[in-house]
């Protein structure tokens, strides 16, 4: 029997307000992430001898591709009954009804974001690498795994994503949470499981690529990021409160169904990676410049 000693996490998630214009933890953590993510696949390409000019587009890519990708899939997976009705709003940081209101754009869905981020990368391969699709996931991906880590504490910063009543020593009393009936019943920290999955995930990406050769099969450090991610998230719901009122009929809430096609592509992807092992080029013999 476990001891009632629960965390009280009663954190306002903005850090400052003036004169209307506030800044939040989870901005913030989202800039951070971008920076980390930037300096991580800088080191990559130094490494690989790769033009910096490549760098700098694809996070444009990135960022682009992941803001859009979020949005969209919370639109549409989540709230489509809505959005189908207002769809400027899917686009714009307003909402029109009943009072026109600045609102930001509130709701961004993980799945939406890696999908996003994944077409972004095909384009990206098309203007600007001129390679496979599969080279540039393979290496995107790592520092992405960690984006994860920086996301999910925003999210625990917004007292948002929280977890079922639970018993354990360990649990939250998410008091700021927005829509809960019962704030004060200690929760499972579910961001906070999600953030260290993602960040033991971004090690094991992180040897793949530094202490083995299997960046020389396209597509293998890809299909484990789709793997440990998802299958991460794919457990980790069953101790999450649902988003969304329709996930109540559900056996499997809409996170669990989006993450299993991730699954099974990772896992196709390994096997197709042992299929396509390509030569490496030495090091510092690729210049990346058109």
């Amino acid at each position: 029997m476990f001891l009632p000693f629960f965390i009280n996490w009663d954190v306002e998630p903005e850090i400052f307000n003036l004169g209307g214009f506030s800044l939040r933890y989870y901005g913030l953590l989202f800039v951070l992430a971008f920076i980390c993510g930037y300096k991580i696949e800088e080191k990559i390409f130094k490494a690989e001898g790769l033009s910096m000019e490549w760098l700098d587009k694809l996070w444009i890519y990135v960022a682009v591709a992941t803001v859009v990708g979020a949005r969209l899939g919370h639109c549409l997976f989540y709230d489509w009954a809505y959005f189908s009705h207002h769809p400027l709003e899917m686009i714009l940081p307003f909402r029109f009804q009943p009072e026109f209101k600045f609102t930001g754009f509130q709701g961004l869905a993980s799945h939406g974001a890696a999908i996003g981020i994944i077409a972004g990368l095909w384009y990206y391969s098309k203007k600007v690498s001129k390679k496979s699709i599969f080279w540039i996931l393979d290496r995107a991906v790592i520092p992405i795994a960690l984006a994860g880590v920086f996301i999910r504490l925003g999210n625990l910063m917004n007292s948002e994503i929280v977890g079922e009543v639970t018993v354990r020593p360990w649990g939250f009393r998410f008091v700021n949470a927005y829509g809960l009936e019962n704030p004060l019943s200690p929760r499972h920290p579910a961001q906070l499981y999600e953030a260290f999955c993602y960040l033991l995930s971004f090690g094991v990406l992180m040897y793949l690529y530094w202490r083995t050769k299997v960046k020389d099969r396209q597509g293998f450090i890809f299909g484990m990021f789709l793997i440990l991610i998802f299958t991460a998230r794919f457990f980790i719901e069953f101790v999450k409160e649902n988003q969304v009122e329709f996930e109540e009929t559900m056996t499997l809430n809409m996170g669990q169904w989006l993450s299993i096609p991730f699954v099974v592509v990772g896992c196709f992807m390994l096997w197709y990676s042992g299929k396509n092992k390509v030569i490496p080029h030495p090091a510092g013999n690729v210049s990346g410049k058109k």
